[in-house]
């Protein structure tokens, strides 16, 4: 009889201690993201669009935070009295306008970061982007499939898929990509097409708008 109390005084003990851990993680406050020089995304560029706008920064919306954003952000600050530190946290994101948020579900995450790293791995940062911003473009292209997935899986679309390296480890930074490709961020300039120059046998591809060279891709319309 007593080892039954025991055992029930145990039980209830531990429940309190497994709601009292649940109770304190959930009153752990969630830091927001925080951009500062060396941060690049579509956010950065969100920020430097609405401070071109406002006249404090006069460079270009590249999605990269360098010196002259910093110094527009700390003259954002000081005309808006807010803590100057050229840094954008919470109040001056809110100051901007700003809603920074995670899109897309994860399924569309994962397919659209292994694209990346499988047709990018190796080139810079926003040309992966770019390469991800293609796949969304061509998403919304009535000439192309209106899914992620179907964009990715189209008969002869991208060669990754016929080679194998669609099923190859994914990199770090093509995940980083993909959530900035689906944040908006596009360095392709609205592109649907692109190629290595270098690795093409199609004739056809050559025929299409340049927009814009990034590493060893040729973004295309």
């Amino acid at each position: 009889m007593k080892e039954n109390r025991l055992r029930v005084v145990l039980a209830v003990v531990a429940l309190i201690l497994a709601v009292g851990m649940v109770v304190a993680v959930s009153l752990v406050p969630v830091r927001a993201a925080t951009y500062s020089r060396g941060s690049s995304g579509s956010i950065v560029s969100q920020i430097q669009t609405k401070l071109r706008q406002w006249g404090y920064y006069s460079g270009a919306v590249d999605g990269v935070y360098g010196s002259a954003t910093e110094k527009a952000v700390r003259l954002f600050q000081q005309k808006n009295g807010l803590a100057v530190d050229g840094r954008v946290g919470v109040q001056t994101l809110a100051a901007l306008g700003i809603q920074a948020s995670e899109p897309g579900n994860s399924a569309q995450l994962d397919l659209l970061a292994r694209l990346i790293s499988a047709e990018a791995r190796g080139e810079p940062y926003s040309g992966q982007v770019a390469v991800g911003a293609v796949v969304l473009n061509r998403v919304r292209h009535p000439s192309f499939p209106n899914t992620v997935a179907g964009v990715i899986y189209q008969n002869g679309a991208f060669s990754c898929i016929r080679d194998g390296q669609f099923n190859q480890p994914v990199a770090d930074s093509a995940y980083r990509a993909a959530r900035d490709a689906l944040s908006g961020w596009d360095p392709s300039g609205g592109a649907i097409y692109y190629f290595n120059p270098a690795k093409t046998t199609s004739k056809w591809i050559w025929s299409r708008p340049l927009i814009v060279v990034i590493g060893s891709h040729r973004f295309c319309a």
